[in-house]
C-alpha cells in the first residue's frame, strides 16, 4: 500500500468522507444511520474548521492505491478524523471545559491494522496540542472492540461510561 498523505479537509472531499464513514461503521458492526449526530460530516467546514477544531483526510495516491477506497480529487480516501473544542460538540455529550474531543475517527477496512489510524491519531494529537489543548477526549461504543483497544494502547484512560440508545459508550481522556 502507498503511504497515506494527511491533509486538511477540503469541500470536494465531502462525498468520499461520507462514503468512508458509512463503510467503516458497517465494517465495525454499527449501522451508520444509528450513530447519533453524524450531521457534522455534512458540514465539516462549519462544525470543525470554523469552530477552532481540525479535520484531516488521509489520501492514498498513485496506481497502487486501493481501488475500492472512496475517490476524492487527489486520490483515494483511506482515513478521516477530527477534533473540535468540547464546548461546541454535541449538546448531549459530556462537557469538559478547555478540552478538545476526537470525532469521526475512521479508517477504511482494507487499510486497518497497518498503522494508518495511529498515524492519524498522532497528527490530531499534535495539532490539538499546538492549538493549546491539554486534554483530548474520545468516546466509542463498547462493541467496537478494536477502537476500545486502540485508545487504551495509545494511553487514553477510560474515565466513565454511559448509554446512548442501544449503545454502551466508553469515555476516554488523555493529557497532551
Amino acid at each position: 500500500m502507498s503511504a497515506v498523505q494527511f491533509r486538511r479537509y477540503r469541500r470536494e472531499d465531502a462525498d468520499a468522507v461520507w462514503k468512508l464513514h458509512e463503510w467503516a461503521m458497517r465494517a465495525a458492526g454499527t449501522e451508520p444511520a444509528d450513530v447519533p449526530g453524524t450531521d457534522d460530516l455534512r458540514d465539516v467546514e462549519g462544525r470543525y474548521l470554523d469552530t477552532g477544531g481540525e479535520f484531516l483526510v488521509g489520501v492514498l495516491t498513485g496506481d497502487s492505491a486501493e481501488s475500492d477506497l472512496p475517490r476524492t480529487v487527489d486520490g483515494r480516501v483511506a482515513a478521516i478524523g477530527g477534533y473540535l473544542p468540547n464546548e461546541v460538540g454535541h449538546p448531549d455529550e459530556r462537557t469538559v471545559p478547555g478540552a478538545a474531543e476526537l470525532h469521526r475517527m475512521r479508517v477504511a477496512p482494507p487499510c486497518q491494522r497497518r498503522g494508518v489510524g495511529r498515524d492519524l491519531l498522532h497528527r490530531l494529537e499534535g495539532r490539538a496540542a499546538e492549538d493549546g489543548y491539554e486534554l483530548l477526549l474520545a468516546t466509542t461504543a463498547r462493541r467496537q472492540a478494536a477502537a476500545v483497544e486502540f485508545y487504551r494502547e495509545e494511553g487514553y484512560e477510560n474515565v466513565s461510561e454511559s448509554i446512548e440508545g442501544e449503545y454502551e459508550l466508553l469515555h476516554f481522556e488523555k493529557s497532551l
